[in-house]
């Protein structure tokens, strides 16, 4: 069973964006690759920094999936 859970884009890393939940702060960001975000939202890459989007966590507790919000 997957959960929602709202997410924040900090900041990209390469082709890496450091992305934060209520579980992964700003201390402990979550790296999701820049393409899978610009797929699947359809925000173009300059844009993603500081976005808010809803992300579907898996059942072992990894980002799957991203929404807009």
């Amino acid at each position: 069973m997957s959960n929602r859970v709202e997410a924040t884009v900090l900041l990209l890393f390469g082709d890496q964006a450091e992305v934060t939940t209520a579980e992964r702060g700003h201390d402990d960001p979550e790296r999701v690759p820049v393409d899978q975000l610009v797929r699947e939202t359809g925000i173009a890459r300059d844009q993603l920094p500081g976005t808010d989007l809803i992300a579907i966590v898996g059942d072992h507790g990894e980002l799957e999936r991203f929404e807009r919000t």
